[in-house]
């Protein structure tokens, strides 16, 4: 595994399993396959209903809890300086951990000041060892950058060959917060499994154009975290540090870049006022 040092000095792995989308009641199953496999990062969120289920399979794995670095994050329900820390705690009982190792606010809604003075507290007190955002564009990022007394130590972002947010990282880099990837297959928007640049570059590894994409996001310093519920790719997902791609094939990946999300946008009002019916 291939760790990334975080801006306090935490490793994090640059590869993960996330559980966004896997069943409540698939999920201590999921992440028990995904822990037989090698994963030791394991991203979840307050939002996904199944914190339970990371927990369960954390306690019955067998392994060490130092093992393990978990990631969860905050909803826009739970936003505010009281309920975000009162979600804490029930994150903390939920995942049956005394930490968690990464802490982010899930969406830039409500009031997600009062979230970061939570999960400051949070730090402070070793109940979390890494705190940060996620869906924070570069606007919200710079303004809760500059403002908060711990700088995020990530922002998790809708990024894939398609979307590689080259402004928003370039932001990321220079104010020291590691980028992470959501969706990073584009849940196979665009024709992502038959594009022939990643099918191509495949052939010639003997490689999936998922692990040409991961590897993709990888050498470009990119913490990614894919789902499956299949064990079968979980291995295909894991198995992605046995090769690497020469300049010239990053150049024709980082071409087919087409700057726009592919699920939705923050700036656009419909999406705002769909974000508050889950509220």
């Amino acid at each position: 595994m291939e760790y990334v040092t975080l801006n306090n000095g935490v490793k994090m792995p640059i590869l993960g399993y996330g559980v966004y989308q896997t069943p409540p009641d698939e999920t201590e199953r999921c992440v028990l396959d995904a822990i037989k496999v090698g994963y030791r990062s394991i991203d979840t969120a307050q939002a996904y209903g199944n914190e339970e289920g990371v927990g369960n399979a954390l306690s019955k794995c067998g392994l060490p809890r130092e093992e393990f670095f978990i990631t969860t994050k905050v909803w826009i329900s739970n936003a505010g300086y009281e309920k975000a820390k009162a979600s804490i705690e029930e994150s903390l009982k939920k995942l049956q951990t005394s930490y968690i190792d990464l802490l982010l606010i899930h969406q830039p809604f409500g009031d997600y000041y009062g979230t970061y003075r939570a999960m400051e507290e949070a730090y402070r007190e070793g109940k979390v060892r890494a705190i940060g955002v996620s869906n924070f564009y570069p606007d919200r990022y710079l303004d809760i950058n500059h403002f908060a007394e711990i700088k995020p130590a990530v922002n998790q972002v809708e990024t894939h060959v398609f979307q590689q947010q080259k402004v928003a990282k370039e932001y990321m880099k220079k104010n020291g917060t590691q980028i992470e990837s959501w969706g990073p297959f584009a849940e196979g928007k665009n024709n992502y499994f038959t594009n022939p640049v990643l099918k191509e570059i495949g052939e010639k590894y003997g490689k999936s154009v998922a692990q040409v994409a991961l590897r993709f996001l990888i050498q470009s310093d990119v913490v990614v975290i894919p789902k499956s519920t299949h064990v079968e790719r979980m291995e295909e997902n894991f198995n992605v540090f046995d090769f690497k791609l020469t300049d010239e094939e990053m150049s024709r990946i980082s071409a087919l870049d087409g700057g726009e999300s592919l699920f939705f946008s923050h700036y656009d009002p419909q999406t705002v006022e769909w974000f508050m019916t889950l509220v």
